[in-house]
C-alpha cells in the first residue's frame, strides 16, 4: 500500500477516512491536530502556548509542527502511514520532501480532498464527540446525529464540542488554508503525485475513491 499525504481543509473528513484505513489496512495515522492537542495538554510553556494558538484558531509555527512530525515518523518501521494536516505550506512540503529523500521514502501519493465551504462549515461546527469511546457525531447530518440528544449511542456518555470547532475558528482556519494551499497543490502536481477526490460525497464513496488511488486504479 502507498503512503498517503492528505491535503484538505479543516473538517473535510480526513480523520474519518484515515480511521478506516487504519482499521482495515494497517496504516499508521499521523495527525498534526492530534499531536498538537496532546502537546497542548502538557503543563509546560510550550504546551500552554500551543493551547492558546489552537483555541484562537491560529496555526502553530512550522518549526514546532515539523519537529513533532519528524519524531513520529522516526518511530514507524514496517507499516504504511498517513500524513494528515501537513504540509500546509511550501516550507512544510519541501521539508517533508527532504525527509522522504533522506529516508528513501518514495512509495507515496498526495490526495487532495475537494469540498465546498458550506459542507465544511456544517461538518466543523456541528461536530460532537464522545471522549469515552471516541465516536463522532454531527447535528446537521441525519445519518450522523446521535439517537438521543447530546448522548453517545454506544456508551450514553455526554457528548462535547472541541474548543476549535467554533464558527470563528473555522472561518480563520479556512481562510488561512485557502491562502496557503494552492502553492502546495501545484508543488505536488508538478511532481505528478497529486490525485483529487470529490469530498462532497458520503464517506463510503470517498473511501472507494481513496482505495482506488492507493491501489493504482484511479484516474482523475
Amino acid at each position: 500500500m502507498k503512503n498517503i499525504i492528505f491535503i484538505a481543509p479543516p473538517a473535510a473528513g480526513k480523520g474519518t477516512i484515515s480511521k478506516y484505513l487504519v482499521d482495515n489496512y494497517g496504516y499508521i495515522h499521523i495527525s498534526t491536530g492530534d499531536l498538537l492537542r496532546k502537546a497542548s495538554k502538557e503543563e509546560s510553556e510550550v504546551g500552554k502556548k500551543i493551547a492558546s494558538l489552537i483555541n484562537n484558531g491560529t496555526f502553530v509555527s512550522d518549526d514546532l509542527v515539523l519537529e513533532l512530525i519528524k519524531q513520529k515518523l522516526e518511530k514507524i518501521t514496517d507499516h504504511p502511514f498517513i500524513l494528515d494536516g501537513i504540509p500546509r505550506n511550501i516550507k512544510q512540503a519541501e521539508y517533508i520532501e527532504n525527509i522522504f529523500q533522506k529516508w528513501n521514502v518514495n512509495n507515496y501519493i498526495v490526495i487532495n480532498m475537494d469540498i465546498s465551504e458550506d459542507i465544511l462549515k456544517k461538518r466543523a461546527t456541528g461536530r460532537r464527540l464522545c471522549n469515552k469511546c471516541r465516536l463522532s457525531y454531527n447535528i446537521y447530518f441525519d445519518e450522523y446525529q446521535p439517537h438521543e440528544e447530546n448522548k453517545c449511542n454506544k456508551c450514553h456518555n455526554e457528548l462535547y464540542i472541541r474548543d476549535d470547532d467554533s464558527l470563528e475558528v473555522f472561518n480563520s482556519r479556512y481562510q488561512i488554508y485557502l491562502d496557503n494551499t494552492l502553492p502546495v497543490i501545484n508543488f505536488y502536481k508538478d511532481k505528478n503525485l497529486l490525485k483529487t477526490v470529490n469530498a462532497n460525497q458520503n464517506n463510503s464513496a470517498i473511501i472507494n475513491e481513496v482505495l482506488k488511488i492507493i491501489k493504482g486504479e484511479f484516474n482523475d
